[in-house]
């Protein structure tokens, strides 16, 4: 059952991830074509784009956790032995959560004052409180990816929580037809 909702979690978030990176695509190109064709342009699409890239980076980092895309250095931990390795990573991800936790906290404050105030954005007709939502909910994915990794910390997965550019690509230099992954 948990594995069915994961996958669910999984197509929810790359599917979201790639609506959300299309729509500020087009609102983005639309605006210029406007602008440099017909010299006109709505008001509302930087806003627009700002909002939605928000959302793109929010619930990216917690995709980037997920993958393990993120650029890291993990030169330190390849030096010590495994178990202070393990209990690094360990910390590494304990403050991760420590920080995705306030910044949902903050973000959760946030979106209730602004909902209870009812403000409008500067530009687009929605009140601000739902664009702002981008925070509390990409923290609380990032809080449930790093759970993840922690887990598979503790279930005996690397200690390298993130990815390892420089293996990746002498990986790629030895099998160039593999794509290095």
């Amino acid at each position: 059952m948990l594995s069915r909702i994961t996958q669910a979690l999984d197509w929810l978030e790359e599917t979201l991830l790639a609506l959300l990176l299309a729509a500020m695509t087009l609102v983005t190109f639309a605006q210029v074509v406007a602008r440099y064709l017909f010299n006109a342009g709505v008001v509302w699409a930087l806003e627009l784009s700002i909002f939605l890239f928000a959302w793109l980076v929010l619930i990216g980092a917690s995709y980037g956790v997920r993958v393990r895309a993120h650029i890291g250095v993990d030169i330190v931990l390849r030096h010590l032995p495994l178990p202070l390795a393990r209990a690094m990573a360990g910390l590494g991800v304990l403050l991760s959560l420590v920080y995705a936790a306030i910044l949902f906290k903050g973000g959760w404050d946030t979106v209730s004052l602004l909902h209870l105030i009812q403000i409008e954005a500067e530009d687009l007709p929605v009140p601000r409180w739902i664009p702002t939502l981008a925070l509390p909910l990409g923290m609380a994915l990032l809080f449930l990816r790093l759970l993840q990794a922690g887990w598979g910390l503790v279930r005996g997965a690397s200690p390298g929580l993130l990815a390892n550019e420089v293996d990746d690509a002498l990986q790629q230099v030895r099998d160039p037809g593999e794509g290095g992954r």
